[in-house]
């Protein structure tokens, strides 16, 4: 076995302060501190030195990470060759995944390793104001469906396997009298939306950032005057004449609203790329290998639907 004390230092150097990787393993701050002490004084090297308020790795302490990490993913390795002598369909399976996500892919998957594994629990979960790679390297979570951002993981992060799973395709949500909304059909090239007024829409930790992006590609800097994050409120912001916005394909927009959703067109088009990922190791895993499968199956029905 691993000593656990390797996973408090390499939650520690992933957020920084000891009162964050308490709350991350359901630990005491004092609980934290005396684990580190302890590990410190085995290996008779100094761990953390202090930084402001705040203790930082020495370099020691960050080649130890390096060692962790290696052992971790060697670990989740074994345990996905010794699952292979026991059938493997048992257990709990913990998904984590933006919104978008769980309607789309999540949930029809899940549904369909209820079918296939009954006695696979499988439990879902939002988490909208957690790191989904920290739910993953804390053990928290077993698989997570995220939107890539500027300060995540790189695709080539040691501590985790990342694979797409869909495309999603942006709208714009007008409304109804809006001039774009005739071309409800044939769609709209952003950069006829220079001189809109736009609304910031859904999650400031992805969505937001699409949008800044795409209208710089399509040549101007969109003119935000109000921003919203539920996409019902969202709506409804846009039938009151308050600006348009930037949606995606799977965001759901209530019929009772006079909206219309006005597909893009032209290069390159917005989209939001969801990734499946999960603990470097773990892939080989029955459950989280199937439940990998059962994501592809349903992104590919989504695909056939035209998402």
């Amino acid at each position: 076995m691993i000593d656990p004390r390797l996973q408090t230092l390499r939650v520690l150097h992933e957020l920084g302060t000891v009162t964050a990787t308490a709350e991350a393993l359901h630990l005491t701050p004092s609980t934290v501190s005396q684990q580190l002490r302890q590990l410190s004084a085995r290996l008779g090297l100094e761990l953390l030195e202090p930084a402001g308020r705040k203790v930082r790795l020495t370099p020691a302490a960050l080649a130890l990470v390096q060692h962790a990490d290696a052992l971790f993913r060697r670990w989740e390795e074994a345990r996905a060759d010794l699952a292979g002598y026991a059938d493997g369909v048992a257990g709990r399976l913990r998904i984590t995944g933006v919104a978008t996500a769980i309607t789309a892919v999540i949930a029809p998957a899940a549904a369909r390793l209820r079918d296939e594994l009954p006695r696979l629990a499988v439990e879902i979960g939002e988490d909208p104001d957690e790191n989904r790679f920290e739910l993953l390297l804390s053990g928290r979570a077993d698989l997570a469906v995220v939107i890539p951002a500027p300060d995540g993981p790189a695709p080539d992060d040691a501590r985790f396997v990342q694979r797409p799973v869909l495309e999603e395709p942006q709208d714009l949500l007008v409304p109804a009298g809006h001039r774009f909304a005739r071309c409800a059909r044939q769609g709209v090239g952003l950069a006829e939306a220079g001189e809109e007024s736009w609304i910031r829409a859904g999650d400031p930790a992805d969505q937001h950032q699409l949008l800044l992006t795409a209208c710089a590609r399509a040549g101007f800097t969109p003119r935000v005057r109000h921003d919203a994050v539920d996409w019902y409120a969202v709506a409804a912001l846009v039938a009151h004449g308050f600006g348009i916005a930037l949606v995606p394909r799977l965001a759901p927009v209530p019929e009772r609203y006079p909206v219309v959703r006005v597909p893009l067109r032209g290069e390159p088009l917005p989209v939001r790329r969801f990734v499946a990922a999960v603990r470097r190791g773990t892939e080989e895993q029955p459950p989280i290998a199937r439940a990998m499968a059962a994501l592809c199956a349903a992104a590919g029905d989504r695909e056939v639907q035209g998402v």
